[in-house]
């Protein structure tokens, strides 16, 4: 079993982007970050349920594989499930959709009571308020020897960082700037101490780059 965090950043270290609008509430600049997992076959079949057999198959598309790989349970921040937009709306299910990726209980940090949700597909969002080591407590135990994902957002992975409960981290750096918006590193002066650190490029350009015990 291990820990495991899956992330894309900027070239300058920004996972999230400010350039939101009414009409772009994901903002223009979220489709430059995440634009080449998206073009992979792998998220296009898992994430949108597209069955024709189009995207990527190269490195980027590796890489999306093992993201779904071996994964028995996930922690995620208030902000990755969409809490943050619709905080007193209580049919509110999150951004995945009637059938969300993940296909394994999803424990939701936030202050917010709320009872569990059930999804299509083998997902189930809980709502707990605890610390990180507790909440990888509860994953570990419905995991079922499977690796942990914590998801994001970049607060939250921050936050299992600083307490070493990661044993891999991976970083999809993508060659654009972003300027602003919350950085993975900061506050994580000598994070790669105690990690063997490997690179790989992919043929879009994004740097693959993991930390691993």
């Amino acid at each position: 079993m291990a820990v495991r965090v899956d992330l894309n950043i900027s070239l300058d270290g920004f996972a999230t982007t400010t350039d939101q609008t009414p009409e772009q509430p994901m903002g223009a600049d979220w489709m430059r970050l995440v634009g080449a997992y998206i073009e992979t076959k792998t998220m296009r079949e898992r994430v949108f349920h597209d069955t024709s057999g189009e995207g990527t198959t190269g490195v980027d598309d590796s890489y999306a594989r093992a993201y779904f790989d071996n994964i028995g349970a996930e922690i995620m921040g208030a902000g990755m499930f969409g809490l943050h937009n619709f905080p007193n709306d209580p049919d509110w299910k999150g951004w995945w959709g009637d059938e969300p990726p993940f296909r394994c209980p999803v424990f939701v940090l936030t202050h917010r009571k709320r009872p569990s949700i059930e999804m299509a597909g083998g997902t189930t969002f809980h709502f707990i308020d605890t610390t990180p080591a507790e909440a990888l407590g509860k994953a570990v135990a419905v995991a079922g020897g499977k690796d942990v994902r914590i998801g994001g957002g970049p607060s939250t992975v921050q936050q299992f960082l600083k307490a070493g409960l990661v044993d891999r981290l991976h970083v999809a750096i993508v060659p654009i700037l972003l300027g602003r918006g919350i950085r993975l590193w900061d506050d994580l002066r000598g994070l790669e101490a105690g990690y063997t650190v490997e690179s790989e490029t992919a043929e879009s350009g994004v740097m693959h780059l993991t930390f691993g015990r």
